[in-house]
């Protein structure tokens, strides 16, 4: 390890200098009228509402554009935000948009998109200057990926297909036909470019309203890039590819807790020499743009910076994988030299290897501890709470879980008569035990799934790993939270010294 990068070095990590209670929460949860929550008014009210119960972490989910199984894993970018989290209330108070669509279609991709196109013109009308030279300001900062993009989902529209059926000349990105692309696409480059400044600019406005209130945002990054995204396409060199634009090999994991069968996520693998090449350019530009959009970063599969689980691209499951060592220590050490102030929890769960415990403690990387997998296996399961330490982020459960009602419920009696006989048979009801349990974890930031708060069942889940439908779509409403909720949550926050 270069001695400029010892984490002995580093500042304390900034998240776990005192106790915090956080919520987990994604952004298209959020109530209101639009097919999705978005970044207007209900996302400032869910900010009042976690400082009214003494939250000071709120955990979200990637914000990248998602593809047809709105899976925030898999994105047609690492760094644009997802369009269909743009309110259309901040166009329509500056100006740029006379009306603003009413009902359950406004953030549907036409509608929205139509209301975009509107308000880019309204810009071009009406827009003082100085909000004239925001946009410049914007364009110039994110041009390093900003223009791929922008050319990426001009042509996706234009070509109905994935990057690497278009023609050879635009999918081998040849010089001359992008400029082409380019002249004559420009009307839909310029107005994916501003549904780019609108979104940045909400972000922005909701991170200082956020933070000027004592709420810190907490982000996740997905280690894999969907294949099927402009930073695969304009960076074919650094994946894993075939000639023609095709996986070689795929991104996975094993058979595990979620599936007999492992889980194929079919991301393209990277070419860790080319990455190292390139002194890990990709992961420090990547990291310092979601820097700025967020306060911490929780690493998505952290297990994959020491190894990875490699499946041929034509295997329909994870079953036939290996495992190939990454240069997991060589990328961080790296990381820690041009982002010193980088701020990194690690999702360590899964097949946990004494390596990738040693690369994780190496970097002083707060791990994670998820309370639903702690009542399996006797005293040693290293996710009872009293094996947890200061330097972790406690969970009831993950937005891979099931809800923590909907779990205990579908325990076997003899599980759940240990949870009970652990938790001290409260009088409480599930899932406020397990939330008790999680605050008073030693862990110095406990995050519980807004599904536990609210006191949900199965129905509610976010996600099932392994599986395509139904999952990404719950959303809350206002209604579902008792009038004491925000009192008895602040109350256990105080209890617990968080």
């Amino acid at each position: 390890m270069n001695e400029a990068a010892d984490p002995l070095l580093r500042s304390t990590h900034r998240l776990l200098t005192h106790r915090r209670a956080g919520i987990l929460l994604h952004i298209t949860s959020l109530p209101g009228p639009a097919s999705v929550g978005d970044l207007g008014s209900n996302a400032y009210r869910f900010v009042d509402f976690l400082v009214s119960c003494g939250i000071t972490v709120w955990q979200i989910l990637p914000i990248g554009p998602t593809m047809h199984d709105n899976s925030p894993y898999q994105s047609s970018s690492v760094y644009a935000g997802n369009p269909r989290l743009i309110s259309l209330e901040m166009p329509q108070q500056r100006g740029w948009l006379n009306e603003r669509p009413e009902g359950d279609e406004v953030l549907t991709d036409l509608v929205r998109r139509q209301a975009v196109q509107s308000a880019w013109e309204g810009f071009k009308e009406r827009a003082g200057e100085e909000d004239r030279h925001d946009l410049q300001r914007f364009m110039a900062e994110q041009k390093h990926w900003l223009e791929d993009y922008d050319l990426f989902q001009a042509l996706c529209r234009e070509e109905k297909c994935c990057w690497w059926d278009w023609h050879k000349t635009l999918r081998d990105r040849k010089p001359q036909a992008l400029a082409m692309a380019r002249a004559r696409l420009k009307e839909s480059i310029d107005v994916i470019r501003f549904e780019q400044y609108l979104f940045y600019t909400e972000w922005m406005s909701l991170k200082r309203y956020a933070n000027e209130r004592g709420v810190l945002l907490f982000g996740d990054v997905p280690i894999f890039v969907a294949h099927d995204s402009a930073e695969v396409w304009a960076h074919r060199e650094i994946f894993d590819l075939l000639e023609d634009g095709h996986p070689r090999v795929v991104a996975g994991v094993p058979p595990d807790y979620f599936s007999d069968t492992g889980q194929r996520w079919g991301n393209p693998l990277y070419c860790w020499p080319r990455l190292e090449a390139e002194d890990f350019s990709f992961w420090v530009d990547r990291l310092r743009t979601q820097s700025t959009l967020f306060d911490f970063l929780r690493i998505d599969h952290f297990r994959g910076f020491e190894a990875y689980w490699e499946i041929p691209a034509e295997e329909q499951t994870a079953v036939n994988g290996h495992w190939v060592e990454a240069s997991g220590e060589k990328l961080f050490d790296w990381l820690y030299q041009v982002l010193p102030d980088l701020e990194l929890v690690a999702e360590d769960l899964g097949v946990i290897t004494p390596e990738v415990e040693a690369l994780r403690k190496a970097y002083h990387l707060p791990g994670m501890k998820i309370l639903q997998f702690a009542f399996s296996g006797g005293a040693d399961n290293p996710y009872l709470p009293f094996h947890h330490t200061r330097d972790s982020v406690v969970y009831t459960g993950t937005h891979d879980n099931d809800t923590t009602l909907g779990w205990y419920k579908g325990l076997d009696d003899a599980t759940r008569e240990f949870v009970d006989d652990y938790l001290g048979r409260s009088r409480e009801i599930m899932p406020w035990p397990l939330i008790r349990a999680a605050l008073a974890s030693r862990a110095n930031l406990a995050v519980l799934p807004f599904q536990d708060v609210l006191g949900l069942d199965s129905e509610h889940r976010m996600n099932t790993p392994g599986t395509t439908e139904g999952n990404w779509g719950w959303r809350f409403e206002w209604d579902q939270i008792k009038p004491d909720t925000a009192e008895r949550l602040m109350h256990r926050v105080r209890m617990y010294g968080r």
